[in-house]
């Protein structure tokens, strides 16, 4: 048997191609789809069937376009509500190719028509070798339960608790797990970085499934969930219907800089995908950067939405290409052009750019010392890379909150921010810079090149959930 895991690290999304015997299944597909296709054809397979562990909220499926250029059925949950060809899957069902059985299970709890797949190889053993689980289950976590309408979180809490308990730790400890998601997503609270696990290291190691009882896990998992992104709501929606091909998306013209600036005027977001420092050294006036090197698409989901109309700024127009696959892969679409000749472009027109200076942590550390009084420090971090360390100066605002809090900063001080890195916190600078803040500066190497230095760090003891550290 065949299979293979496709982890896309942009949005620590995990998907899946089981095959036997020329017949494959690919399970929980990213949008743009040509990376099963290929693999099917290097491996003599021909995809009959694409399944969905449920409907993506944080990224937008290409299961309709897979079905359509492969002439697969699409399986999904039954309470899924889905609006196009499909087969309802119930506890129990099963689908058989070659050698390859594969077992659903209903798993409701992160969303209602969660489902979880046994993968058995026949030729190997009548018993199942893996479980795909979907959001149900992580690495060391479970899926967030807040995110169907018409249930609270409580109510899908205690589903989650149900499923896990009854169905997922009946199983035995040698099987393998794989979920649709590693460390970053927004789909849970602390995701491990590991890709894969066993049932037995899960039920020793995951906080999730130490608790006592169906309350204390509801009353746990529901305590300080994190902040639900908006551009959720719209993915999961986009997958119940299934989006259009890549391919239908309208070309991305080339602007000059007049034409640019003529779009931003008209309400135009223009979002500069270079690097930190690139964005540092100049930039377009009230741009918004995200870096194509990190969690590009997340973030511009999250912070942009899916209905403002963009403008790219790129290095090459192979970073115009890039972003705009990324950005379709959440369901953002409005690309409406990008900067011809990008910066270079700009400059040669003679336009005024706006910089953001870049400061060392040496550099951080002399300015808190000698005009403590004259700075701002804030920390973009999420509450739990807080709670393990920080500055003690720092003001933590999360860079998901940081728009609905900035107004608590005095734009009159200077304001140098930091995350862990140094890729959140230039997010940060232009999202003040474009508020109206005009001093801010971003700090290189962030919270880790800070501890490298050998430079104080404070610690906050963390919220106690029923026993449990609570992150977010």
């Amino acid at each position: 048997m065949y299979f293979e895991q496709f982890y896309l690290g942009c949005l620590a999304h995990a998907s899946y191609m089981i095959g036997s015997e020329s017949i494959a299944a690919v399970v929980d597909p990213q949008r743009d789809v040509e990376i099963y296709l290929d693999q099917a054809r290097k491996n003599g397979l021909r995809i009959e069937h694409v399944i969905e562990t449920h409907l993506h909220a944080d990224f937008v499926s290409g299961h309709r376009e897979l079905a359509a250029r492969t002439g697969a059925k699409i399986y999904l949950g039954a309470r899924a509500g889905a609006q196009f060809p499909h087969v309802a899957l119930l506890d129990g069902d099963e689908i058989r190719f070659g050698q390859c059985r594969l077992q659903f299970l209903e798993t409701p709890g992160h969303t209602v028509e969660s489902i979880c797949v046994l993968v058995t190889d026949l030729e190997r053993s009548p018993e199942p070798s893996a479980v795909l689980t979907g959001d149900t289950l992580f690495i060391g976590d479970v899926g967030r339960p807040d995110l169907s309408p018409g249930y609270t979180p409580q109510q899908l809490a205690g589903l989650l608790y149900d499923s896990l308990q009854q169905k997922l730790l009946s199983l035995p400890d040698d099987l393998r797990v794989y979920p649709a998601h590693g460390a970053g997503s927004l789909c849970g609270k602390q995701i491990s970085a590991e890709r894969y696990s066993t049932i037995g290291q899960q039920r020793a190691t995951n906080y999730a499934l130490q608790v006592a009882s169906r309350e204390e896990f509801v009353r746990m998992l529901t305590a300080a969930l994190p902040e639900r992104p908006g551009y959720f709501a719209g993915d999961a929606e986009l997958n119940r219907t299934g989006a259009r091909p890549l391919a239908e998306l309208p070309p991305v013209p080339a602007l000059d800089a007049d034409a640019a600036l003529r779009l931003q005027a008209r309400g135009a977001l223009v979002l500069d995908t270079r690097t930190a420092a690139q964005f540092g050294a100049g930039h377009v006036p009230g741009s918004v950067h995200i870096a194509l090197s990190g969690q590009f698409a997340a973030w511009a989901g999250t912070l942009i939405g899916l209905e403002t109309d963009l403008v790219l700024v790129a290095e090459d127009s192979g970073g115009v290409d890039e972003a705009r696959v990324r950005l379709a892969r959440v369901g953002i679409e409005r690309v409406i052009g990008y900067l011809a000749g990008g910066m270079e472009g700009w400059k040669r027109e003679n336009l005024v750019s706006d910089e953001v200076p870049q400061i060392s942590v040496q550099d951080l550390d002399r300015l808190l010392r000698d005009k403590q009084e004259e700075i701002q420090l804030v920390d973009v971090r999420r509450p739990a890379e807080w709670e393990e360390g920080h500055i003690q100066s720092a003001t933590p605002m999360p860079l998901s909150q940081l728009v609905a809090t900035m107004g608590e900063l005095d734009g009159g001080r200077l304001i140098a921010v930091h995350c862990q890195g140094g890729y959140r916190s230039s997010i940060a600078t232009s999202l003040l810079q474009r508020a109206g803040f005009p001093r801010v500066l971003n700090v290189k190497g962030g919270f880790d090149a800070w501890r490298a230095a050998g430079l104080p760090a404070a610690k906050t003891e963390p919220a106690k959930v029923e026993g449990h550290r609570s992150e977010s």
